[in-house]
């Protein structure tokens, strides 16, 4: 049974390490112009789960103090990443420190190879999932389109992979759509999420349509010039995405195909 079917016949919940999540856009927390325009987007977004940097928020950002207070008025799960770490060892001390703070066994899993594209050093991630797995994390790791990479995170215990669209902030969508498709074929039982690179609600619904079980952005929506209207954007762009696919999207062809056929159907000569 494909991935499809799987959700034709009942499996249609988002479900994250056991846990049913009713929204399938996950939301950042970062760049956004003030605490209240932030609750907002949140609100609009109706999503259950947002992500937030240990490393921003205990070096003092921008909403300082206030942060979880804010949050914890939003009623939604927080699901702390290593943003900004560079080795594995610096993700799990971020990772266990953000065990404490928050209180949650879910991470999402950053480790950085480049300062330019901010992609993903995947040999360190790999040695942070199995570490953290090991430890009890329940990790999301932050990763690429590879398909021996995410089978390597799946070996080491995540049931969840969150291969990028694009590099972090850059707003490009789905640079590799034929990657993501046969990273879904090949993994049709795990939960795959597109984190990074989405710049646009039709980019989030593409994703959706290519079977993948959610979307995570942050900056389209936190630098809109209406972060509100884009957040409530994103929220019906991932659920039209996921109800189209559900349905069955018809195949693209190289020749046209006349939606009434003249095979066989009687022609009049008026004259």
């Amino acid at each position: 049974m494909n991935i499809r079917d799987k959700k034709l016949h009942g499996a249609k919940d988002l479900c994250i390490y056991g846990e049913a999540v009713a929204s399938r856009l996950l939301l950042g927390t970062a760049g956004y112009p003030s605490p209240a325009i932030l609750k907002e987007a949140v609100t609009a977004s109706a999503a259950n789960i947002v992500t937030v940097s240990l490393r921003r928020e205990a070096a003092g950002g921008r909403l300082g103090d206030r942060f979880l207070e804010i949050i914890r008025d939003l009623g939604v799960r927080v699901l702390p990443n290593t943003a900004g770490c560079r080795t594995a060892r610096d993700a799990i001390t971020t990772a266990q420190m953000a065990r404490e703070l928050f209180g949650t066994d879910w991470i999402k899993l950053e480790v950085i190879a480049n300062d330019d594209t901010l992609q993903p050093d995947v040999f360190g991630l790999v040695e942070a999932a199995g570490a953290l797995v090991r430890d009890g994390f329940k990790v999301l790791p932050y990763t690429t389109e590879d398909l021996s990479v995410a089978e390597r995170l799946q070996r080491a215990g995540c049931d969840v992979i969150m291969p990028w669209g694009a590099p972090i902030g850059s707003g490009r969508g789905l640079a590799n759509a034929t990657a993501l498709k046969s990273l879904r074929a090949y993994f049709p039982d795990a939960t795959l999420i597109i984190d990074a690179g989405i710049g646009a609600p039709s980019h989030a619904a593409l994703a959706m349509e290519l079977g993948y079980d959610a979307v995570l952005l942050n900056t389209a929506v936190a630098k809109a010039a209406d972060p509100v209207r884009m957040a409530e954007a994103f929220a019906a762009a991932v659920r039209a995405g996921s109800i189209g696919f559900e349905a069955g999207l018809i195949p693209s062809r190289d020749m046209a195909v006349p939606s009434t056929p003249v095979a066989g159907t009687p022609f009049f000569d008026l004259e």
